[in-house]
């Protein structure tokens, strides 16, 4: 998640940093340099220019400039100015008094709405322990309704779709019945993809919105389209009044700094941000933790929250007392591998540990291979109970009879 800028700026406060005492042309040479990034990922040109003004008058102060650890305080400011710019705080989707409060997904075409649309029933479920229901009213796009059904079958979220419709305001207003009548907490309205030039499908939302009055309505931007998504969400939100935005692709990087840059720009907060292809890849979007990664510093808030959700306390205690009693064998092993798994790729949880975050950005994509997590499960999986509590007892033919078992080989 925005590598090249991470890389780039490190490396300027980083020579700040070794270089002790500052002067004035000390800070305008690096924030020379933190403009030049900016802009290169994309950030809008208005954005990083504000942004490297307040810190220059802050970083500029004497007591800055006089204290013991210069470097430090600069990055410290650019690392508030960042989060301010990023957004005023965590915002929460706001339901409705009555339920089932509404929320629309709209959005360009491509942008990911029908994907975001499951990815947030689950999250809701998940963390708010608020059941939703899908409403399939993209009549537009060629399988789209087949496309949500399938994604509700999988995670166990009850769609409400009607094949060969063709009055999205109609099936809206039915879906809305039929999460009420199940007792949803939430209806999530997927809806098709629209220009925001196109007047004809854009009066469509403005009816849509109209009939089912939506607490939400909520723009799903492709953060890779770079300026083009902060475009796009200035016309929907004069348009239609949007309430907040969910930014897909952010585990990409090209042109990624439109994202730091939209909620600043448009005056609309990013609620959501998509961080890859899982269906529990859904983050709530905290300015001051995102600031925290662009800066490289990790992000050891949303590392612990993610532990807390995959991790049972009596468990850990258990395992605990093993590790002092030198009685951890591989079945515990085995539990441990599995929840680190749940909690998502290795790579992106080396990234949100202060010290390792710089180490699991160099890594090339491919060196933590996940493959080869999933073969010593196998591996442990085909071994007995004692061999996974008494590993000392594996010679050569219990070797061969668990590779076989695994499909791998006995030297692994």
């Amino acid at each position: 998640m925005f590598d090249t800028i991470t890389e780039k700026l490190t490396a300027v406060f980083q020579r700040l940093v070794n270089r002790g005492r500052l002067s004035e042309k000390d800070v305008d040479e690096a924030l020379r340099e933190v403009r030049l990034a900016l802009l290169e990922a994309d950030v809008h040109f208005r954005v990083a220019k504000e942004l490297v003004a307040r810190v220059r008058d802050r970083a500029i102060a004497s007591q800055v400039l006089e204290s013991l650890s210069p470097g430090q305080q600069v990055v410290k400011i650019v690392y508030e100015e960042l989060t301010a710019i990023l957004g005023q705080g965590y915002r929460a989707l706001t339901p409705s008094p009555r339920p089932p409060s509404v929320a629309l997904l709209l959005g360009l075409q491509g942008s990911g709405k029908t994907t975001t649309a499951a990815k947030l029933a689950l999250h809701l479920r998940r963390q708010e322990h608020h059941e939703s229901v899908l409403i399939a009213a993209d009549l537009r796009r060629p399988a789209a309704i087949e496309q949500l059904v399938t994604l509700g079958k999988q995670h166990d979220i009850p769609v409400y779709a009607e094949h060969g419709a063709t009055n999205t305001v109609e099936v809206a207003r039915r879906g809305l019945e039929r999460a009420s009548a199940l007792g949803a907490t939430w209806a999530l309205v997927d809806t098709g993809g629209r220009l925001h030039i196109d007047d004809e499908l854009m009066r469509e939302m403005e009816e849509l919105k109209a009939a089912t009055s939506p607490a939400e309505s909520l723009l799903v931007l492709d953060a890779m389209t770079g300026q083009d998504a902060v475009r796009a969400a200035q016309e929907f939100h004069q348009r239609i009044g949007l309430t907040g935005l969910v930014l897909t692709k952010l585990d990409g990087d090209a042109r990624g700094g439109a994202a730091l840059s939209i909620a600043h720009v448009t005056g609309v907060p990013v609620k959501f941000v998509g961080t890859g292809e899982r269906a529990d890849a859904l983050e709530p979007f905290h300015p001051d933790r995102m600031a925290s990664r662009i800066l490289g510093m990790g992000d050891v808030a949303t590392l612990v929250e993610r532990a807390q959700q995959e991790v049972d306390t009596h468990q850990a205690k258990e395992l605990e007392k093993k590790l002092r009693r030198a009685t951890f064998d591989l079945a515990d092993f085995l539990q441990q591998l599995r929840q680190l798994r749940r909690m998502g790729p290795v790579q992106e949880i080396l990234e949100m540990i202060p010290g390792l975050s710089a180490l699991g950005r160099r890594l090339p994509a491919d060196a933590v291979d996940e493959r080869r997590l999933k073969r010593i499960e196998a591996i442990i999986l085909s071994m007995t109970p004692e061999e996974r509590s008494h590993p000392d007892i594996l010679n050569g033919s219990r070797r061969r009879r668990i590779a076989r078992g695994s499909g791998t080989t006995p030297q692994e």
